[in-house]
């Protein structure tokens, strides 16, 4: 158990992210509030951030700078890093229309619940089709 505790320590990053991963999943999964369902897919996202940046980390390495002066240096890799910086770009972008969205559904339905967005259609639909027959 000791060993097991200390490779959980050792390897925090990671752990931190797949713990931020599932509570973003539990609260998507869990709530029917579409604001609620944008911050968990956010907080999956931000966990996605952590890990790759977490990957592509070299313990004791230097940011990618070449220095003449010390050819034994380790560097870091940067690739992780610009990869994320353009997923935090789309990532903006795609709450951005999220919440336009909600937006759209609150002033067309009255409420930001899935549900009862889901249930005020059906009776419309049981609504129309009655009135035809």
């Amino acid at each position: 158990m000791g060993e097991f505790l200390q490779r959980l320590l050792q390897n925090y990053p990671y752990v931190f992210a797949a713990i931020l991963f599932g509570i973003g999943t539990f609260t998507v999964l869990t709530h029917s509030n579409l604001l609620k369902k944008v911050i968990g897919i956010n907080i999956m996202e931000g966990s996605t951030y952590l890990f790759f940046v977490a990957a592509g980390n070299i313990r004791g390495g230097v940011a990618p700078i070449q220095d003449m002066s010390d050819p034994n240096l380790v560097y870091v890799n940067p690739l992780p890093q610009a990869l994320m910086l353009t997923g935090i770009v789309v990532s903006v972008s795609v709450t951005a229309l999220s919440l336009a969205l909600i937006m759209r559904l609150y002033k067309l339905y009255g409420t930001v619940d899935s549900r009862e967005i889901n249930r005020i259609r059906n009776e419309v639909r049981a609504s129309g089709s009655s009135s035809k027959g």
